[in-house]
């Protein structure tokens, strides 16, 4: 029965139901954690073969002996691969480290102190800074804007990604705003994939925003699908191409849940103008990355045939995980009124909103009773989600049977929470 259609009696029939459950779930002293969207330790088996591969030839195709300095641009081989996965030309993409958000905080950094296109562009220059971020987000994209001091302003997300007429009409109208975090594909953490005229829009951008405003296109789960037929992702260099604004397009991209989360390796890709004055920067930083790591991937995952193949054992392994949580959350609060939610065909995460003013409520009844969730609003700027409703489910890195146990445990939470809130 919907919340609302329940008469006060009925209420408080559920509440001493739901507390009755709420204590004996207390009593068995729980540790579940769905907090992070870490590769489970089956996950990262996959790419034990890492591990020796290159038995001992430690030469690139080009002759280069990948155990010494140099290459700041990384592998001829990497690049070959890894643009096919971006959709750019392989002049066009620079191979990193290990870590995509890494090279993120550096675009962001270099853009601030020094300035994409000489000192005169720096956003340093300016009094006022601002970035638009998509809510709900990633945090650690607000975690940058708000270590180094840009304001942020966010912008609605929905099923096509983020609303396009108001982010047109603020880029338009504010010199200030600098530039949008984006997650294309299975957005953190709704799950959404931006529709195609999202995309062309988001590419358009340069031609109405700021001379020095930039798209931060984070395509962080390019391959993670869990659904065989899950959208497409439209290829945001053609538009940018078309409409003439390469350079007003940073896109990044990473193996860290395609193969060892803490040491895979990450790459990014512009216009040629910028990658050259990045990769300036960048030679201030590092006399190189890591190329024996960048060698060892294209060993294991050869093609996009090859990476294809390999998520499709890791969908194996989410695609239980998910299912778990979805059922429960729709065989206990399908039409119920006390929550919704999406349900994502890849990515790593659940999106669910609470009843308004009930997301910090449900994370700390289940925190008393031993389950772990991502902080209510995190998925928002500062922390501060104005409906107080989101929250972050990550099912990937717990085993099955703690998956299942949590989902469970959280729906109670959401029970006992809009109960009272009813009652009250």
């Amino acid at each position: 029965m919907h919340i609302e259609q329940m008469s006060a009696d009925q209420l408080r029939a559920q509440l001493d139901t739901l507390e009755a459950q709420y204590r004996a779930l207390a009593e068995r002293q729980l540790s579940l954690d769905l907090t992070r969207g870490k590769p489970g330790t089956e996950q990262v088996s996959l790419s034990d073969a890492l591990d020796g591969i290159l038995e001992g030839d430690y030469r690139a195709s080009n002759g280069t002996d990948v155990r010494n300095y140099g290459g700041l641009d990384g592998l001829p081989e990497a690049k070959a691969l890894f643009s096919k996965v971006m959709g750019v030309p392989e002049s066009d993409i620079v191979i990193g480290g290990n870590s995509s958000l890494t090279l993120m905080y550096s675009v962001i950094d270099f853009a601030l102190n020094v300035g994409l296109r000489g000192a005169e562009s720096a956003w340093g220059n300016s009094d006022e800074l601002k970035f638009l971020c998509p809510v709900p987000g990633y945090d650690r994209h607000f975690a940058i804007c708000e270590h180094l001091g840009i304001e942020m302003i966010p912008v609605a997300m929905d099923a096509n990604g983020p609303d396009m007429d108001e982010v047109e009409r603020l880029v338009s109208s504010d010199p200030a705003i600098k530039g949008i975090w984006c997650v294309p594909r299975f957005s953190n953490p709704t799950g959404c994939v931006y529709s195609e005229e999202t995309v062309e829009r988001l590419a358009r951008l340069g031609t109405i925003a700021s001379d020095d405003f930039i798209v931060m296109y984070d395509n962080a789960y390019a391959v993670h699908t869990i659904d065989a037929d899950a959208p497409e992702l439209a290829n945001i260099r053609d538009y940018s191409v078309k409409h003439g604004t390469e350079s007003s397009v940073f896109q990044f991209g990473s193996t860290s849940k395609v193969t060892f989360a803490g040491a895979g390796v990450a790459f990014l890709s512009s216009s040629p103008a910028n990658l050259a004055a990045f990769k300036q920067h960048l030679g201030f930083q590092s006399i190189g990355p890591d190329k024996v790591n960048q060698l060892r991937h294209v060993k294991l995952l050869q093609s996009p045939a090859g990476i294809a193949a390999h998520m499709e054992k890791h969908a194996a392994l989410l695609r239980p995980r998910f299912a778990a949580v979805l059922a429960t959350l729709e065989n206990e609060l399908g039409d119920t009124g006390m929550g919704e939610w999406l349900s994502p065909q890849g990515g790593y995460f659940i999106s669910f909103n609470t009843r308004p003013g009930l997301a910090q409520t449900v994370v700390k009844l289940a925190a008393d009773i031993g389950v772990a969730l991502t902080p209510a609003g995190a998925t928002y700027p500062y922390g501060n989600d104005p409906e107080d409703s989101n929250i972050r489910l990550a099912p990937s890195y717990p085993s099955l049977k703690d998956v299942q146990a949590t989902a469970e445990a959280f729906v109670i939470c959401v029970k006992l929470a809009s109960i009272r809130q009813a009652l009250a």
